[in-house]
């Protein structure tokens, strides 16, 4: 395979578009909507170091992999394997890790998009007032009332694919790029606002406190586990995303500094989402182990009985929907990249038959919440771990080291002996640990 191959979709113009890709696809639901809810539970402070500790040893390795392997290829995760694993003299059923890792996105963003749709109906829902004045239970039985409208569900789950397709049918980029210029640097504008915001609430520095003071004693096995857990799929790692994104990347750029940088910028959103939260819960005196319902049951009676909620509220909501969109063209990509390479269509005809498909699929989510969760149990708990898995062993132990070191290009062999010691034992360990733990196997 030679160093000049290019990939048939193009190039990001730059290193800084593909850390805002990068960044885009890592920053989800799971940074404003997940990482809060999970480090009220587990004990906040403590759980943030563990957290921060996983995402160096478990999420930056795996990533510089899944970024190296796919430039390498410049391919779709699926064409990228196959490439790969003839290239290595590797048994032939490596290949499958690709389809596990697109299957895996396609599948993700089915019930993602219907997640996204709540979002933008909440967008609506704070922009009008319905939030202001409100009691929990009414709070409540507008969520409760959202969910058992199969009508509204599909109307705001069409509106969100559809900005979804039309940014991914434009290509690397004159939509990807262009979709994360705008998208990325919009987000940390309205976290920035809203942190703002949580300064006046006379509450900021208990939640700072509660955010960043380590209590060891409230930090449990199951905890560290989740924090594992967390730090794996927070990263959007095994699921062909940023392999994919990584195929886009120009020579001479540094994959591991790259790397850092994207898993900082994801971090620093997921603690400016808590930042900003924490200080509002605790003003308002509500529970900061809400759980899942803490941003569309417990968050909205704050911003319904705060000075300018409305405002606020549409502002949060809207971020919610930024993060979504800037992930789900990141998991519809390598499907779209597959069928491009593959058949004799261009890009807005795949991206059509993608989006309709993953859109029809996610009509299981809306007419039946048990749909949704096996959906879910089979992504997050089955394809992702074994796809990091199955990517931290080939690039460490089955791709040839003069073809990762070639790739990597690090400065110094200590540098490139570290990361093959971590994506090669620690982490493949660590997956594996979340993997047993997501099973009930232990924790």
């Amino acid at each position: 395979m030679t160093g000049t191959k290019k990939s048939i979709h193009g190039e990001w113009s730059s290193r800084f578009a593909f850390i805002l890709a990068a960044t885009g696809s890592a920053v989800g639901l799971g940074n404003i909507w997940k990482f809060p809810y999970i480090t009220g539970e587990n004990g906040g402070g403590a759980f943030v170091i563990v957290y921060l500790l996983c995402v160096a040893v478990i999420g930056i390795p795996i990533m510089i992999a899944e970024t190296m392997m796919g430039r390498r290829a410049r391919q779709c995760p699926i064409n990228a394997l196959e490439t790969l694993t003839e290239e290595a003299g590797a048994h032939k059923n490596w290949h499958y890790l690709g389809w596990l890792g697109v299957i895996a996105g396609f599948l993700i963003l089915s019930y993602y998009s219907v997640i996204a749709g709540w979002a933008l109906a909440y967008v609506v829902k704070a922009f009008t007032g319905s939030f202001s004045g409100e009691s929990a239970a009414q709070i409540s039985g507008l969520f409760s009332d959202l969910q058992a409208s199969p009508g509204q569900q599909i109307f705001w789950h069409t509106v969100f694919m559809v900005a979804t397709m039309s940014v991914v049918a434009r290509g690397v980029q004159g939509g990807l790029e262009k979709a994360v210029r705008l998208l990325m640097p919009s987000l940390f504008v309205l976290l920035i606002l809203l942190v703002a915001y949580a300064m006046t609430t006379g509450a900021y520095m208990q939640g700072l406190e509660f955010l960043f003071k380590p209590d060891f004693s409230k930090m449990t096995g199951d905890g560290v586990l989740t924090a594992m857990g967390h730090a794996f799929f927070t990263l959007s790692l095994g699921m062909g995303a940023i392999m994919v994104y990584g195929s886009y990347l120009p020579k001479g750029i540094s994959i591991a500094k790259t790397s850092i940088l994207i898993a900082g910028a994801d971090t620093l959103v997921a603690l400016l989402a808590g930042v900003a939260i924490f200080p509002i819960v605790f003003a308002n005196g509500l529970e900061a182990s809400a759980g899942p319902g803490l941003i569309f049951q417990t968050l909205p009676i704050a911003f319904g009985n705060m000075t300018g909620g409305w405002l606020f509220g549409v502002l949060f909501f809207v971020l919610l929907v930024f993060a979504a969109i800037s992930s789900a063209i990141s998991l519809i990509e390598p499907a779209v990249a597959w069928v491009v390479e593959n058949y004799d269509v261009d890009r807005k005809q795949a991206s059509i038959y993608m989006g309709v498909g993953t859109w029809a699929l996610g009509l299981g989510t809306v007419f039946s919440e048990s749909f949704f969760e096996k959906i879910d149990y089979l992504t997050a708990n089955l394809m992702l771990p074994l796809g990091g898995l199955g990517i931290a062993l080939f690039a460490g132990r089955v791709m040839l080291q003069k073809h990762t070191q070639a790739e990597l290009a690090l400065d110094n062999e200590i540098e490139y002996t570290a990361w093959k010691f971590l994506v090669s034992y620690v982490t493949p360990v660590a997956v594996f640990l979340v993997f047993l733990h997501v099973l009930g196997v232990f924790g």
